[in-house]
This record gives structure tokens, C-alpha cells and sequence, in this order.
């Protein structure tokens, strides 16, 4: 089947023709990285004027966490489309190469250095001889660390072997060990934290994941009848997806910031501060998602909407990057 295009409206003007939306993906990104940019350069601009000192290592922490956070979400997206793939009737049978081990082996090593800086009491070693691996048995936070570090472990034997699927169990292992390491027994009813930060973390997995490895696919289907309507079965799941991690991200954040306090802990605090970046990055993923959503039900050839989709992609790896930060920073104090 051959895909027709409808003339460029710069045919005939002697201008050279622009692909269509280009100039508005490059405003949007542009904003988003403004938006970011604060707590993208890492923790001491956040914590400027905040009277918060900077805990040691949290650069490396946060850059750690992004990396896992990273590592999680493509073996989780490449599941989950191959799955939607598996309802698509006449769907090509050429898949893209999976980058699942190669996360797996990222994840290891960053959930290796995490692991590291919990055996030496939350502080980063200096030498070998500083961490105590025996130690990491003997408390909550080190059998939690431990767990995701054979988690990615066991996801990249199972990622190699003839049965990649079952890499979902140890994945699953790891976003539990996640969502319990964030929410110490301390806190105020801290399993319904974990609960919230367990649907949070899936369902963004599923998000960041499932677009990159749909757009990958989509690549591999040059041309084919099933590529739009793939983008389409996603989107329509990544509307739920993206309600949930509203939903879970409000509540997450109302239970460490006090609706009295919110506003100004926003702006008086480093979480606070990343928080809001934060806030402000998804709305504009969202409204990536909401155009490319449009386009693909108005557009004469659907896959248009892979544009801006691609910048979608770019804006998620922005907030998986703020993610990361987000979790190295200090939580604020319930007034």
C-alpha cells in the first residue's frame, strides 16, 4: 500500500517547503527545557536561598536514579507494546531489536551504586574498603536495594533467554522494591505512599517505554496499514495512563505538602521547586500527546502525528531526568 501526501502549501511559492508543525515542536521543546532547566543542572541552583544544605552525593544519587528510572521503563514499554501488537489484526511481523538487556545492564550497575551508597549509611564511599555489603541484610533499605539489584539482574538473564516475557516478574519485583524504599515505616501511613508511588512509577513506565518502542515500530512498519493504527490503540491506553499518574502524583504530593503550605513550599524549597518543573513538564507532554492525538484523527496521511510524538519522547526523558532528581532531594517538612 502506498501513503499519499497532500501538497506542501509552499509548493509553487519558490520556497524551499518545511515540514509541517516543526517550528511549533522546536517552541514547545524550548519552553520545556526553560522549564526545566533549574533542576536539570542538578541540586544547588534548586536548593538555592532555601536554606536547606545539600546532602553529599546527591548529583550522583539523582544521576543514578535517572539512569534506573530510564533502565525501567524500556524493557516495561517494549511488553507492553508487543502486546498491543499481538491485538492488531494484519500486523507485520518484524519487530524492532529489543534493547531490553542493554537496560537491564544499565539498570545493574546503577542500581549497583545505589546499593553502595546505602551499605556506607546513606553516604557515597570513598574506597571499596568503605562499603559494607554484610550490612546491607541487616537493614530495611539494603534488602530493598539489594532486591532491585538482582532484579535487573535476573531481567537481563530472562531478556536473553528464548522466553524474553518472563523479564515482566523481575521487573515487577523492582517497581515494588522502589515504591517501598521511597516511603520509609517512619512516615505517616506509609503503605499507602507505596501503594500511590507503585501505580505512579508503573504507569510512567508503561508511558515513556510504550511511546519510545511504538515509534520504533512504526519505523520498522514503514508504510504498513497497522503502524497508525498501533499509534492509535496507544494513545487511547496512554490517556488512562496519563490520568493515573496525575491522580497518583496529587496525592503523593498533598500528603508531603499540606494544601496550607503547598504554594509556598513550591517555591521555598528544592522539592518543592522541582516538583513544580516537574508539574510544569508533564502539562506539556500532555499537550504533545493531546496534538499528536488530534493530528492523527484529522491529518490525511496519520502519520503525521509521529512529529510531534518524537518530541514527546524528548520532553519524557526530561522528566525522567527530573524524576530522578526529585528523589535525591530532601522532603519538605509538614508544617
Amino acid at each position: 500500500m502506498t501513503l499519499t501526501r497532500p501538497p506542501s502549501r509552499t509548493a509553487g511559492t519558490g520556497r524551499h517547503a518545511r515540514p509541517a508543525g516543526t517550528g511549533r515542536t522546536v517552541a514547545v521543546l524550548v519552553l520545556v527545557v526553560l522549564a526545566a532547566l533549574i533542576p536539570v543542572l542538578g541540586p544547588s541552583p534548586a536548593l538555592h536561598g532555601t536554606g536547606e544544605a545539600e546532602a553529599p552525593g546527591t548529583g550522583g544519587i539523582a544521576l543514578l536514579r535517572t539512569v534506573l528510572f530510564a533502565a525501567l521503563s524500556v524493557p516495561v514499554g517494549e511488553l507492553f507494546v508487543n502486546r498491543l501488537t499481538r491485538s492488531l489484526p494484519g500486523a507485520p511481523p518484524q519487530r524492532p531489536r529489543g534493547w531490553s538487556p542493554y537496560a537491564a545492564a544499565a539498570g545493574f550497575v546503577a542500581a549497583l551504586g545505589l546499593a553502595s551508597v546505602v551499605a556506607t549509611g546513606n553516604l557515597v564511599p570513598d574506597s571499596v574498603a568503605d562499603i559494607d555489603v554484610g550490612g546491607l541484610y541487616e537493614s530495611r533499605d539494603g534488602k530493598l536495594a539489594l532486591l532491585e539489584v538482582n532484579g535487573f539482574l535476573a531481567a537481563g538473564l530472562c531478556a536473553t533467554s528464548r522466553r524474553p516475557g518472563l523479564q515482566v516478574w523481575p521487573l515487577a519485583a523492582v517497581i515494588v522494591a522502589e515504591a517501598l524504599r521511597a516511603h520509609s515505616t517512619t512516615e505517616y501511613s506509609p503503605l499507602l505512599g507505596s501503594g500511590l508511588t507503585l501505580v505512579h512509577l508503573t504507569c510512567a513506565s508503561l508511558w515513556v517505554g510504550g511511546l519510545l518502542y511504538v515509534l520504533r515500530t512504526l519505523r520498522q512498519w514503514r508504510g504498513a496499514e497497522a503502524g497508525p493504527a498501533l499509534l492509535g490503540l496507544y494513545a487511547r491506553v496512554a490517556a488512562v495512563l496519563l490520568a493515573a499518574i496525575t491522580a497518583t502524583g496529587v496525592c503523593s504530593s498533598l500528603r508531603r505538602m499540606p494544601p496550607g503550605t503547598i504554594v509556598d513550599q513550591l517555591t521555598d524549597t528544592a522539592y518543592g521547586r522541582v516538583l513544580l518543573a516537574k508539574v510544569i513538564l508533564v502539562a506539556a507532554v500532555a499537550a504533545l500527546a493531546l496534538w499528536a492525538r488530534i493530528r492523527l484523527s484529522r491529518a490525511p496521511d496519520p502519520l503525521d502525528a509521529c512529529s510531534p510524538a518524537r518530541a514527546e519522547v524528548v520532553a519524557l526523558g526530561v522528566v525522567v531526568a527530573v524524576s530522578g532528581l526529585l528523589t535525591a532531594l530532601p522532603v519538605p517538612i509538614r508544617w
